[in-house]
């Protein structure tokens, strides 16, 4: 008897438990980071800003020294960013810009806008249109960081802007986790490679391989080496030789089609054959026929050969999977709940992925063909509505939805 299908969480939560960090790591520099996956926490080794600096364009002074709008006080000096002024003379003001140094017993910034410069006999004075307040538009010392603080923890991936927050705290290189390595191929005799074929002499049955093309860059896009084996007969002795091969050097195998339960499926028997297959099935739609097992050291994913169902299985199972390898650990997508402008009357007893895009008003629209072999829908949408088994839909009812940006970052 065919054991029951697993429940998509359920189904993760073994995944992860799989997905043990890989041992080492590497030393890059900054510049070339993005992507990566820090291993060892960043921990400031100054405060940031390093001292109390101005947030305007204007004139540093004592607040006391003008105790009502309209006072006038002599510019004694001025101080540009990256200079240091004098201390502060009582009665008098000094020019300041934006980053510059706050001098000594000055207590606040008056901004140039609330403020009239006039040349006169003894030099520059500047009318102060608005009292100050003491501490306005100054930046503290350390306000942003401070000494000794971590600012990006073990298993953060790094996007641009932590990048800025590492040069900010003058770290030039940062050690993170090594690549996964992938191995990745196709099975099916059914698919050609565009170029290799022009259309109009494509064979009956035969069909361009997409699965290769979305699969390959993902995967790039999660910082992979990727070792492509291309496309493996429909034959089991072909397929046992391409993972035999597959699991000497890599962490993870990768493949798409052959994996459901006909009789030119070979990856299923072929994977028990070298291993074991812990997971069979998942309780998705589209997107039932996942498989995950291990072959020696090396993990081991079957996606479904039908493109939608092999895209949103990487996503949601591959792609956490592939970052928990390199030590994130928060790897689970993030819902919004938004308003359905369409209905599904009929329920599944899968949970149901359907292709959807945000409308002009504020909605979501859905795509008419939900077929797992439509990837249009995939291209059309921005992302999917995450609907429990058993669940229908009526216009305007509230769902889950999950962004393709997320799922892609």
């Amino acid at each position: 008897m065919r054991p029951p299908m697993k429940p998509l969480d359920e189904a993760l939560a073994e995944l992860l438990d799989q997905a043990q960090p890989l041992t080492g790591a590497e030393t890059v520099s900054t510049w070339d980071a993005d992507g990566r996956v820090l291993q060892v926490a960043a921990v400031s080794p100054l405060q940031v800003p390093p001292q109390d600096n101005s947030a305007m364009d204007g004139y540093a002074l004592r607040t006391a020294d003008v105790p009502q709008a309209g006072a006038e006080l002599p510019v004694t000096q001025r101080i540009a960013a990256g200079s240091a002024g004098q201390p502060l003379a009582p009665g008098s003001a000094a020019r300041i810009f934006t980053g510059a140094p706050v001098p000594q017993g000055a207590d606040a910034i008056v901004m140039q806008e609330d403020c009239e410069a006039q040349d006169g006999p003894g030099g520059v004075r500047v009318r102060v249109n608005a009292q100050p307040r003491p501490g306005q538009w100054i930046r503290r010392a350390g306000e942003d960081i401070a000494l000794g603080a971590q600012v990006l923890a073990a298993g953060t991936r790094l996007t641009p802007a932590e990048l800025g927050l590492a040069a900010s705290i003058g770290l030039a290189q940062l050690q993170v986790a090594r690549r996964p390595r992938v191995a990745l191929f196709s099975t099916g005799d059914e698919l050609v490679m565009p170029g290799d074929v022009p259309p109009e002499q494509m064979r009956p049955g035969a069909i361009y391989n997409s699965n290769r093309f979305f699969l390959r860059a993902l995967l790039l896009r999660l910082g992979c080496e990727v070792t492509d084996f291309g496309i493996v007969p429909d034959q089991r002795a072909a397929t046992t030789a391409a993972l035999r091969q597959a699991a000497d050097a890599h962490d993870l195998i990768l493949t798409s089609g052959g994996v459901s339960v006909g009789e030119e499926d070979h990856v299923k028997p072929a994977v028990e054959s070298l291993g074991r297959l812990d997971l069979w099935q998942i309780a998705m739609k589209p997107g039932k026929p996942f498989a995950y097992g291990r072959i020696g050291a090396a993990h081991f994913m079957g996606l479904p050969g039908n493109p939608v169902s092999s895209y949103l299985t990487f996503l949601l199972l591959v792609r956490p999977f592939v970052l928990r390898l390199q030590g994130v650990a928060d790897v689970a997508p993030k819902a919004t709940l938004l308003r359905a402008d369409f209905a599904v009357p009929r329920a599944d007893k899968r949970r149901e992925f359907l292709r959807v895009r945000h409308n002009a008003a504020g909605g979501l629209d859905l795509f008419a063909n939900q077929s797992s072999g439509v990837l249009t829908s995939a291209v059309w949408g921005d992302g999917v509505v995450d609907n429990p088994a058993g669940q229908t839909i009526a216009t305007g009812d509230s769902v889950r939805f999950l962004s393709f940006s997320d799922l892609l970052a």
